[in-house]
């Protein structure tokens, strides 16, 4: 029962955590000159939901996060976007913690990247055109750096959090 309990409450505070920190990511205005290019705060949720507490729980946690961001913050096309990054990331991160011993920050990378190469196939494809695909260069350095960042955050959490304590 206790574990059960754990594990909801943990999911219900990674969801909570993931909107809070989309939120205020939304109010922090684009510091490079490079539009649209946020840090991805959310995906500290979902890298610490995966390691804490397994694949499907954090597929839950990001799925939860896109929708009700979407819904709160954004329109149709952003849950577009939105969505088909957090699928493409979380399917490198999911495969790349499953096949080798890469370290949390590491997979993060890998994610930020792979976000950013899936919203870039998504705008070719929604624009009709691949001149999106010059702003790539930019997009995968802003990803890597935003990985590095999330992934430290998380690899921190995941150690110093422990939800097998007892009471």
């Amino acid at each position: 029962m206790r574990n059960n309990t754990v594990k909801l409450t943990t999911l219900a505070l990674s969801v909570s955590f993931a909107l809070i920190l989309s939120y205020i990511e939304s109010r922090i205005p684009t510091f490079v000159a490079i539009p649209g290019v946020k840090m991805g705060l959310a995906n500290i949720a979902v890298i610490f939901t995966l390691y804490k507490l397994g694949i499907k729980e954090a597929v839950a946690v990001s799925f939860v996060r896109v929708v009700m961001v979407s819904v709160l913050f954004g329109s149709p096309v952003s849950f577009i976007y939105s969505v088909s990054g957090a699928i493409v990331s979380l399917c490198c991160m999911v495969l790349l913690k499953k096949i080798t011993p890469l370290s949390e920050i590491a997979i993060s990378v890998v994610g930020g990247v792979m976000h950013n190469v899936a919203q870039t196939v998504v705008a070719s494809v929604i624009l009709g055109t691949s001149v999106v695909q010059y702003y790539l260069p930019y997009l995968l350095l802003s990803g890597s750096l935003s990985g590095v960042a999330i992934g430290v955050v998380s690899a921190i959490l995941i150690k110093k959090i422990n939800l097998s304590r007892g009471r």
